[in-house]
């Protein structure tokens, strides 16, 4: 995950505790890093414009 970015904040995936997970709505990729899913910060999906927690 390191290459990867943070789909809310753009925050580099390297740390432990970040996930990627299929859009519930389009199934691209969506990543959190641990930041926002602790917090719960909105994403919005790159492909589709689903908001999500």
């Amino acid at each position: 995950m390191a290459n990867k970015k943070c789909t809310s904040c753009s925050a580099p995936l390297a740390e432990e505790g970040a996930t990627a997970f299929g859009c519930p709505a389009c199934g691209v990729e969506i990543n959190r890093c641990y930041r926002c899913r602790e917090q719960s910060l909105p994403y919005i999906c790159p492909k589709c414009g689903f908001t999500g927690p």
